[in-house]
């Protein structure tokens, strides 16, 4: 049924993100997931981003999630793609975990690439000072979901720099997938290595900003998948918005007299 109901996409989007059917459940999942918190909190548009790229596929399907859940929801939805776009980088230690990848890896034809997109924009060079500069020079609506794909340790601790810049460039829950916490089974994944340890270290670091999983995702869904294992919300207690209240005002909500 599943397959089928993927060949035949029928239903609300709502309906469909929260079974899974379609191009990365993961990718659709944070986007509408960032997307409704941005409808509830009265905020017209936002900037969804995949840290990278390589081959394209996974910004091409971010941009064609990101259209679909903009036209569903009314938030107008950004889409950024950043890659070194000369594949991987040297690694810079045992944390990169070069037994698994090495310099060159994934490398991508950018010009390929861009003649496929429509409207995510493309930003090659050194995360470590592309998203410095992209958060500093703003002109970006609200982040609010991030695909974290760097693989590297390095790679992904510099580009937490995404979360360091003023609150009216972020919403105040960052919903993020991290691709690289799993698989391969030959990088024995860890807190000390890879994308576990920037985690570990950025909420080590941050007294007020705490990278979570989403606790017990799996069993508020449908159907289990892997990357519900992987979602997690960056989460920001001192944004002027953390403690709106995103709860309709509905009869459901409300306790009435007997």
């Amino acid at each position: 049924m599943r397959t089928l109901w993927r060949r035949f996409p029928v239903g609300s989007v709502e309906l469909r993100v929260r079974f899974g059917i379609g191009l990365r459940p993961q990718y659709a999942y944070g986007v509408y997931a960032a997307a409704d918190q941005a409808k509830r909190l009265g905020i017209p548009a936002i900037s969804v981003i995949e840290l990278g790229v390589a081959g394209g596929r996974g910004l091409l399907a971010l941009e064609s999630i990101a259209a679909e859940i903009g036209a569903a929801t009314g938030v107008a939805i950004s889409v950024f793609g950043f890659d070194l776009g000369e594949g991987m980088p040297t690694p810079e230690g045992y944390r990169d975990l070069p037994h698994v990848w090495d310099a060159g890896f994934y490398k991508m034809d950018a010009d390929a690439l861009r003649s496929r997109l429509t409207t995510a924009k493309l930003v090659l060079g050194q995360v470590g000072e592309t998203l410095p500069a992209f958060v500093r020079d703003g002109g970006f609506p609200p982040i609010g979901f991030i695909a974290f794909d760097l693989d590297y340790y390095s790679s992904t601790k510099r580009a937490f720099a995404l979360f360091e810049g003023p609150s009216e460039t972020r919403l105040p829950r960052i919903y993020c997938y991290f691709d690289d916490i799993m698989w391969p089974i030959t990088a024995c994944h860890n807190e000390w290595t890879g994308e576990l340890c920037a985690i570990r270290e950025f909420n080590m670091e941050h007294e007020m900003q705490k990278l979570a999983p989403i606790h017990m995702l799996q069993y508020t869904m449908p159907h289990t998948a892997p990357w519900q294992e992987e979602m997690y919300v960056m989460h920001d207690f001192t944004h002027p918005l953390y403690c709106t209240n995103l709860t309709e005002k509905t009869e459901k909500h409300t306790q009435r007299p007997l």
